[in-house]
């Protein structure tokens, strides 16, 4: 079993992983996905929300952009971090499941321009 989180508002990726409006969380087995469940961004403070998802038993993250902060934490968490997606959130995590969704690596450095992320 792998649960992978999308940093998601209104069933889309969003462009800031720290700001979203919750996680759709997709449980997948044989790159399928077998179950999915949203949970509220509990707020956005350093270093809580990389170890919030990494305590729910999330394997892989994947957003639009995402701060180097939180980025190094899920590194250490060993969980995989995927930024640079956009569109439908189950869309994202079925293109994942079939490797066709990379990371474009595309890491926010400053949190006063955060509507750049992603450009």
């Amino acid at each position: 079993m792998m649960k992978i989180a999308v940093a998601s508002e209104n069933g889309m990726v969003t462009e800031h992983f720290g700001h979203c409006e919750g996680f759709m969380i997709f449980d997948a087995e044989n790159n399928q996905i077998v179950k999915s469940e949203t949970v509220a961004n509990p707020g956005h403070r350093p270093g809580f929300l990389p170890n919030f998802l990494a305590d729910r038993g999330v394997n892989v993250i994947i957003s639009g952009g995402m701060g180097g902060g939180a980025v190094e934490i899920f590194n250490e968490r060993n969980v995989e971090v995927v930024v640079g997606a956009k569109g439908d959130a189950k869309a994202a995590v079925e293109a994942y499941l079939q490797g066709s969704l990379k990371s474009t690596g595309s890491v926010c450095h400053e949190h006063q321009h955060h509507d750049e992320c992603g450009e």
